[in-house]
């Protein structure tokens, strides 16, 4: 078992593939992506029911060492504060197989 970072962030789906890029840069070798999840925040409902990606939102989550999520949380923020969405670091414990 390995102390990591679990990095997790909610973005407009417009801007998914800008996050991932993100993340792609900085060595991040897998993540998961839920798309349409549904949530309220600063912007309000996303109800995830339109036909488009405008006003759905996506959830990435991985895990990494630490800092690596720290300059990814530092890279992203600019996104986020523009867009809307969060960023959230948390300590996990990976088991590899």
């Amino acid at each position: 078992m390995k102390p990591m970072k679990k990095l997790e962030i909610v973005v407009d789906s417009v801007y998914l593939n800008r996050a991932l890029e993100i993340l792609e840069k900085n060595g991040v070798s897998g993540y998961t992506v839920i798309r349409d999840v549904l949530g309220k925040g600063e912007r309000g409902l996303m109800a995830a029911d339109e036909l488009t990606d405008v006003f759905k939102n996506s959830y990435i989550f991985t895990v990494c060492e630490e800092e690596k999520a720290q300059k990814i949380a530092r890279e992203i923020n600019p996104l986020l504060k523009k867009v809307g969405g969060i960023c959230i670091i948390s300590d996990v414990v990976w088991v590899p197989h």
